[in-house]
């Protein structure tokens, strides 16, 4: 009887692996537009956008899904990858496939009702995650923009459910922000080809060290520069003063310690994984989100 509960305890857990709860945190990007806009207690757009978060992850959850199944060969391969649900066969194809459904439809239910337009832009990520999933992802470039491309609608799509407006600014460095994250990313995969001799995803074909190291330095540099331009644009300058420069050290702060992990410790495998164990990451991130609250709310 125990060993009995044991195996429906370590099934459950393993469902809720293959559902990837931790990525979840990504789909945060969609309070962004709320916040900045300084209208971040208003309970009416805090519950729309709440449930367009929920109706996100599930969506996400069923796109990871699609991912692993269609992944499950290459990612026996990988030394981290091959502990995941499918991969690993603690879940049957079939279940993983039905989960998949299941969720899919409940996130693009949820969105209809929501918001007509949340839904299109629901469905627009949704498009551009199969076509990652059945070959875009194998094109080099073309599979980071894509990456970077979710963040982006998941900001705009937070901003059309509060039906609040997006700056450009915000947009302009949101992309540069997911940009600079993927190609991280994809460092880590090319590393541990490198390391294993076997070829973590096609797409690393199209990558080196010596590329992706100056990419990520080239975008970082241009993230900053961007950020620096919108502190001391006349536009924020009037809404939120002439102190907000002084936010720049947190961005500079969080790049480097970034570029540090990844290109000193070599550990850029997952951003969010990073950002729930690395408390530097965390005290620059919290310390920047303060800032902005002061200035917009109490300042």
């Amino acid at each position: 009887m125990q060993q009995v509960a044991i195996s429906q305890k370590s099934l459950i857990l393993a469902y809720i692996k293959l559902l990837r709860p931790e990525q979840w945190a990504k789909n945060l990007f969609i309070f962004i537009p709320l916040f900045f806009v300084g209208d971040f207690f208003n309970l009416d757009a805090l519950f729309k956008v709440g449930v367009a978060f929920v109706s996100f992850s599930l969506v996400c959850s069923a796109i990871y899904i699609l991912n692993d199944y269609r992944d499950i060969d290459a990612d026996r391969a990988h030394p981290k990858k091959r502990e995941r649900p499918l991969a690993s066969g603690e879940v049957s194809k079939a279940v993983g496939l039905a989960m998949m459904a299941v969720l899919a439809v409940a996130g693009l239910g949820t969105g209809l009702i929501l918001n007509f337009w949340f839904f299109a832009v629901l469905l627009t990520y949704v498009g551009i995650n199969i076509g990652y999933s059945f070959g875009l992802k194998h094109i080099g470039i073309l599979d980071i923009l894509l990456i970077a491309s979710g963040f982006l609608l998941r900001t705009v799509s937070g901003g059309i459910v509060a039906d609040v407006p997006i700056s450009q600014w915000l947009i302009i460095m949101i992309f540069l922000l997911a940009l600079f994250l993927a190609i991280a990313k994809r460092r880590d995969d090319v590393v541990l080809g490198a390391d294993s001799g076997v070829l973590i995803r096609k797409s690393v074909r199209n990558y080196n060290l010596e590329f992706v190291n100056a990419c990520m330095t080239m975008i970082a540099g241009i993230i900053v520069v961007a950020y620096l331009m919108y502190t001391i644009s006349d536009e924020v300058v009037v809404r939120l003063g002439e102190h907000l420069v002084y936010t720049s050290v947190f961005v500079i702060a969080g790049l480097m310690r970034y570029l540090q992990i990844t290109l000193v410790e070599k550990n850029s495998g997952s951003p969010t994984k990073i950002l729930y164990k690395d408390s530097f990451i965390q005290v620059t991130l919290m310390g920047w989100i303060l800032s902005f609250f002061w200035l917009i709310y109490l300042g």
